[in-house]
């Protein structure tokens, strides 16, 4: 559900389709994170305006047992669970922006914008 309606935001934006794509798979790896880590969350997807300029912003939320080590979780192939270790780090690389907030205990807010060109 969340990459469906993150793609129709995307094209409602005016995302070309590489950015559709980019957007819609770091969506879909902070998507399954949330759920594989933290059993489920939150998905706040908005449209965003900067300028003349528009973009998608998702803001996934969880209120799992939060990351200790914020580095270490975006080193590539670091992993707690049994995937590759590229969830967090590759979605990085797709996006334009990306922010993170975690404490143990705390929970997880991973934030990302894709802008149009």
């Amino acid at each position: 559900m969340v990459r469906q309606r993150v793609r129709s935001v995307a094209v409602e934006v005016g995302l070309s389709l590489i950015d559709q794509t980019k957007v819609v798979t770091a969506a879909s790896e902070l998507a399954r994170n949330a759920l594989v880590y933290a059993g489920g969350g939150l998905a706040k997807i908005e449209l965003v305006q900067n300028g003349i300029r528009q973009g998608l912003r998702i803001a996934f939320s969880d209120e799992g047992p939060g990351i200790p080590d914020i580095e270490q979780a975006l080193t590539d192939g670091w992993t707690t669970g049994t995937g590759l270790g590229l969830g967090l780090s590759g979605s990085r690389r797709l996006v334009d922006e990306f922010d993170l907030v975690s404490a143990p205990g705390k929970g997880t807010t991973v934030t990302v914008t894709k802008w149009a060109r």
